[in-house]
């Protein structure tokens, strides 16, 4: 038993001592970028989202990679940023800012209005964000059903029923805006052209027909991600074809 409490509580010690020397070596990160030592930067960036992902990590490394003009890895990691946190107005503005800079001018396609509406609501907020409104919602509904059953006022009895039925349908919504961006964020069907340039074939073949060249920073959307060295992606115009899987990099 002494040997077991010994081994708790060094495990406990060096945990304590992880946190500050994480915490030491995020803010010795935006030291470097606020410095204008990008690539000091970059490499702390990298190694701390290699522990695990973080909205924040990555649109500080889109950051580092916009002011050494590496446009395709800048977008890449605002894509990245955006996909975890997409209601952060900051995220999205550096994003259309870096896809400015890009050479392909992909106009996409027209879609219903509803179907736009739906899309930033869902956006609006992060995952996380809709997680905890869901589970607020739920109890603040539980607290008007109370009030409805032991309101001695019929106003308080209205209020608790109809508010009741508001938060339930506020908690709905929202689990279903997080369970939509949780799925996205596993299907991670999204992809950053890398190279210079590419061209998009009619077969995943180098034989097969130039259907198209693109440019790097372009954004792509996987379709046919069954083979190795190919991928059938999608433009936002609507126009397919085949490229090199080397060519790109997932979101």
């Amino acid at each position: 038993m002494r040997t077991m409490k010994k081994l708790f509580l060094a495990g406990m010690l060096g945990l304590v001592c992880m946190m500050p020397l994480q915490a030491q070596t995020k803010a010795e990160a935006d030291s470097a970028y606020a410095a204008g030592k990008y690539e000091d930067a970059i490499s702390v960036y990298t190694a701390l989202l290699k522990k695990g992902e973080s909205a924040d990590v990555y649109y500080n490394l889109g950051n580092c990679y916009y002011r050494t003009d590496r446009i395709a890895r800048a977008v890449l990691n605002y894509e990245r940023a955006a996909l975890l946190d997409p209601g952060d107005s900051d995220i999205r503005f550096n994003l259309e800012l870096a896809r400015s800079k890009t050479i392909d001018k992909i106009t996409p396609e027209s879609e219903m209005f509803f179907i736009t509406w739906y899309k930033n609501v869902v956006d609006w907020m992060g995952m996380d964000a809709w997680a905890r409104t869901g589970v607020a919602a739920f109890v603040l509904a539980c607290v008007l059903v109370l009030l409805y059953f032991l309101g001695n006022k019929v106003s308080w009895k209205k209020a608790g029923f109809f508010g009741a039925l508001a938060m339930v349908v506020v908690a709905a919504l929202a689990n279903v805006f997080a369970w939509t961006q949780h799925k996205r964020l596993e299907a991670r069907t999204g992809a950053v052209v890398m190279a210079s340039s590419v061209v998009v074939k009619s077969t995943p073949d180098e034989s097969g027909t130039d259907l198209f060249v693109l440019h790097e920073g372009t954004r792509v959307e996987i379709i046919d991600d069954t083979m190795k060295e190919w991928k059938e992606i999608r433009l936002a115009d609507g126009k397919v074809g085949w490229m090199p899987a080397k060519e790109m990099e997932v979101i």
